[in-house]
This record gives C-alpha cells, structure tokens and sequence, in this order.
C-alpha cells in the first residue's frame, strides 16, 4: 500500500518510514502539508495519509480536513492523524476533522501495523464499491450515472474556452441480434464495442442497452473523423457465431460545445443527428447542423435522451 507521511521531526519520519516499508508499504514522507497535499492530488495510488497533528506550518487537523475535502467521496482514502499529547480530545478533534484513526506518537511497532491492515482492508473495500457503483457491470465502462459526474470538469473546460464533442452512437438493429442470436452473444457484441471506444481520449460510457457516449476536446471536424473511425473499426469486428461472422455496425451522431449550451442540449443535438443517421440509412456518422431538422427530428425521444431525464444534473 502508498502511504503519505507528514511528521516535521526527521528522526520520527526515518523511523515511522523503516517501520512501514518493513512491512512492504510505499512510503511517501514529507515534513510539509502543503507539498503532501499536491502529491496526494497527483497520486491516485496513495490510500493511506498519515499526518502528526503538530506541523511546523499549520496544523495535522487541518490538512486532515483539507484531504478530505479534497478526495471526498471519489476516492477511497484512510487518514490517520499522530499526536505525542494523550487525551481524548485529541482523538475527537481529529475524528471530527475527518481522519479514520488516531495513533499516539511515536507509535508501537504493531499498534501501528495493525492500523495499516485495517486501512488496507477499508480501502480496498471502498474501492470495489466506488467501482460497482460507478462502472456498467456487463462492459466495465463508466454508466450513466458516472458519465455525468466526469462530464462536469469537461464542461467547465468548455465554459472557459476549450473546444468539446459529443458522439452518440447506438448499435444498428441490436434488438434482432439478440432475437436471433441470443442475450450471450448480444453481450459479447456490447463487450467488444466497449472495448474499441474504451482507449479514445476522452470520457467513454454507457447510457444504456445498445448506446453510447463519448465526450471529446476536439472541434467537430475532428470529433467527425474520429466518429468514421469508431464506425469503421466497429464495423471490423470478428464475432463468430455458429462458425458465421456476425456483421456488426453502428451509427453515429456528433455535436459540438456552442455558447450557452448545457451537457443536455449537446447531448440533445447529438442525439438528434444519431436520429438522422438511423434514418437515413444507417451505417453512417451524421453531425449536428449539417440537415434540416423536421418535427419528427423534434420529437425524437431515444434511449440516450429518455436518460437524461432523470440523470442530468449538470448545467
């Protein structure tokens, strides 16, 4: 397990330091918060900070509380705050700051191993819940609940100035390859979709059934091009069933970040593009802007608006 080590005294830290990696842990050591707080920031493989509550600037208490503010409920995190005053107060204070555990200073050699299996065992299990709650069982890609949550920081980008797309795809005649076919191999197809749009640069997800959504930093032009290869590789996909190839394709629509534009009303013209697609013809990538829009086109309500609905929450 990575472990942060806050402790201004170069004595304790060299000890407490020997102790732990004895024991097989990383350990990270830093006689500032401020410097163990930026690394914890950049390093999502620390689970474990441990911090006395007496720091050469500021306090233990308050870098307890500003990492768990910081971390929140994204990231699974145990804080352990030292102090070399007994007393309760002490453990209060810090409980109420935030921290998991409060050991004395300096601490027993297997008082404090202990406290570290129980910060390996509660990580790992609030780990494994943050995934199941945020990730599509069957593809591993983030659900819908999750998309929106990523989607905000990319909507902050595009509020300040950065470019961002959409792409809406939804997979052709799905319903009939699971009629034909079965659910076992519907799956494998949504299985190895997952797994082509899975490594593009950006946010990946699905809303449900047989669509998906990406988010891109790019202008449309090449969010577009990007789409025809999304669309193309799909298309490559070998999936044998009875000693046949299934064909498999998809369709396609993209927007683009406009001024003023919420994630609905982007994720709204790409859908309605995706529409356009499936309509005419499918097998294609269709942008945004680029047809004109009728009233069916306004009244298409697909798998990935009706989830909007009751997931977006995202200005």
């Amino acid at each position: 397990m990575r472990i942060a080590l806050v402790e201004p005294s170069r004595t304790v830290r060299r000890i407490v330091t020997g102790m732990m990696e004895a024991w097989g842990h990383e350990v990270c050591s830093y006689a500032d918060g401020a410097e163990a707080l930026l690394r914890l920031q950049s390093d999502l493989e620390i689970r474990a900070l441990i911090t006395s509550a007496e720091l050469a600037s500021g306090s233990g208490f308050q870098l307890v509380a500003q990492a768990r503010a910081w971390v929140g409920t994204d990231r699974a995190l145990y804080i352990m705050l030292m102090s070399s005053a007994d007393g309760y107060s002490k453990c209060v204070q810090a409980l109420d700051h935030g921290a998991d555990d409060f050991i004395c200073k300096p601490p027993i050699a297997e008082e404090l191993r202990a406290r570290l299996r129980t910060a390996d065992r509660v990580t790992a299990m609030q780990s494994e819940l943050m995934r199941l709650a945020t990730s599509d069982s069957l593809t591993g890609l983030p659900n819908r609940r999750a998309f929106f949550s990523k989607a905000i920081k990319a909507i902050e980008g595009a509020q300040n100035g950065h470019v961002l797309s959409a792409l809406m795809l939804d997979l052709d005649r799905f319903k009939q390859i699971n009629d034909t076919h079965g659910h076992d191999v519907g799956d494998a197809v949504l299985q190895q979709v997952a797994a082509e749009i899975a490594p593009l640069p950006g946010i990946a997800a699905r809303l449900g059934g047989e669509e998906f959504v990406i988010l891109l930093e790019a202008q449309l032009e090449d969010a577009v091009e990007i789409a025809v290869g999304v669309r193309q590789s799909v298309g490559g996909l070998a999936i044998n069933v009875g000693g046949e190839q299934l064909a498999i394709t998809c369709s396609i629509g993209v927007s683009e970040w406009e001024p003023g534009d919420t994630i609905d009303s982007l994720l709204r013209r790409a859908d309605v593009a995706l529409y356009e697609a499936k309509r005419s013809g499918r097998n294609r990538v269709i942008a945004a802007d680029s047809f004109l829009v009728t009233e069916d086109h306004k009244q298409w309500q697909g798998v990935a608006r009706m989830s909007l609905r009751s997931d977006c929450s995202v200005a």
